[in-house]
């Protein structure tokens, strides 16, 4: 029953009670391989036991204080983190937009101790970072800002993967302070940018006293096959946003700093109620645990390269299939057409994906994924996709 709901979702016709790895249950028993993770959140799988435990043993013992207290599992978490991504402070909240809302704040505080009265951050055409206001301003998607003018200002847009166009506009933009860029753009469509992007980037923000700041909010936590995708080019960003699988469901988001952007903010410029609990950190603490021991970003890697592999192979004779990408278990099917009918022909088909940039069937599978359920994937969605275009 939704007449109570604001109209905000165009839900599918399901609704899952219960979970357990890579599968979901609907109410109807039905037993359908969760391709998406609740978009890329639940990387560890559903009820994994070792963040149940977690949430059991800490609401027995304290969920919420505010942070006007010291939060013992706050701090433990912001050293991990901090430790972990080579960062030197940690702020938490409760999702990837207030996350990267923090980031925004930082960098105009940057600006203004630079002496910039109008500071302007530099954002790539095709990214997404949020709905709040700024985040959907700083999204480069059209259709998430319609409706919502005036926007905030002190954005400049620019082409994703190529560093020289943002270089090229450097000497007229004398107000830019920073750069907030996704290290793979994911509701952009699986866009991975060319070896040597945040390399590029990372040099020219050095040069002109940048800001580098990498919204990791869907690539993070293992997804990509390491920890951080910054990782991969060995990139250390000033800034970096966190959330999705952080919490393996659990809502929580964090901004992570080093330099002098780790001491931008002082009390009261800035906080959340809820950020940063101790129910919220009990859970990241837990996954990251798992991440650790399990060796779960190396297992995204090699799963990545095979399936990529696998769908290439069974779909390199197919007309209307433009390209199959990704990296670790971030993965993109574009075809040549808008298909989002192909989620509900997945879903009838017991299998759970998504379709991002009209054209671009997205795949974001726990990292618990089976050798077994990845053959599965690829068998039930292969089929489809053959028949969507042959129909269509």
């Amino acid at each position: 029953m939704t007449g109570f709901l604001m109209s905000t979702y165009k839900r599918l016709p399901v609704t899952f009670e219960r979970g357990e790895g890579a599968w979901l249950w609907d109410t109807s028993g039905r037993r359908h391989l969760d391709a998406l993770s609740g978009i890329a959140v639940a990387g560890l799988g559903h009820a994994h036991p070792a963040v149940q435990a977690a949430l059991c043993a800490q609401a027995g013992r304290l969920v919420h204080t505010s942070n006007v207290y010291g939060i013992a599992l706050q701090e433990q978490l912001g050293e991990r983190l901090c430790r972990l991504a080579d960062m030197e402070r940690a702020f938490f909240c409760n999702s990837g937009a207030e996350a990267n809302e923090a980031a925004i704040k930082l960098a105009r505080l940057h600006g203004h101790a630079r002496g910039i009265a109008m500071p302007k951050v530099a954002v790539m055409e095709g990214s997404f970072h949020g709905r709040t206001l700024a985040t959907l301003t700083a999204t480069g998607n059209r259709k998430i800002q319609a409706g919502f003018e005036p926007l905030v200002e002190g954005f400049v847009r620019v082409p994703y993967g190529d560093a020289s166009a943002l270089e090229a506009i450097a000497a007229g933009e004398p107000d830019l302070v920073a750069v907030l860029v996704e290290p793979i753009q994911g509701e952009g469509g699986i866009n991975v940018p060319p070896p040597g992007y945040l390399a590029a980037l990372r040099a020219l923000c050095d040069r002109q006293g940048w800001l580098l700041m990498l919204d990791e909010i869907q690539t993070g936590m293992g997804r990509t096959g390491r920890l951080f995708a910054c990782q991969h080019e060995e990139v250390l960003p000033d800034v970096m946003t966190l959330a999705k699988g952080l919490g393996n469901g659990v809502p929580i988001g964090a901004c992570l700093a080093r330099g002098v952007a780790a001491e931008l903010f002082g009390p009261g410029s800035h906080g959340s109620t809820f950020g940063g609990n101790p129910l919220a950190c009990s859970a990241a603490l837990a996954v990251l645990d798992v991440l650790a021991t399990e060796d779960l970003p190396a297992r995204a890697a090699t799963l990545g390269d095979d399936l990529v592999t696998l769908f290439r192979h069974r779909l390199q004779d197919v007309a209307g299939v433009v390209a199959v990408r990704g990296r670790g278990l971030m993965i993109g099917i574009e075809l040549d057409r808008p298909c989002a009918d192909l989620v509900g022909q997945a879903l009838a088909e017991g299998l759970l994906i998504n379709v991002t940039a009209d054209k671009v069937v997205r795949l974001l599978p726990p990292l618990v994924f089976t050798d077994e359920q990845a053959q599965l994937l690829v068998d039930t969605l292969t089929p489809l996709i053959r028949h969507f275009l042959h129909q269509s």
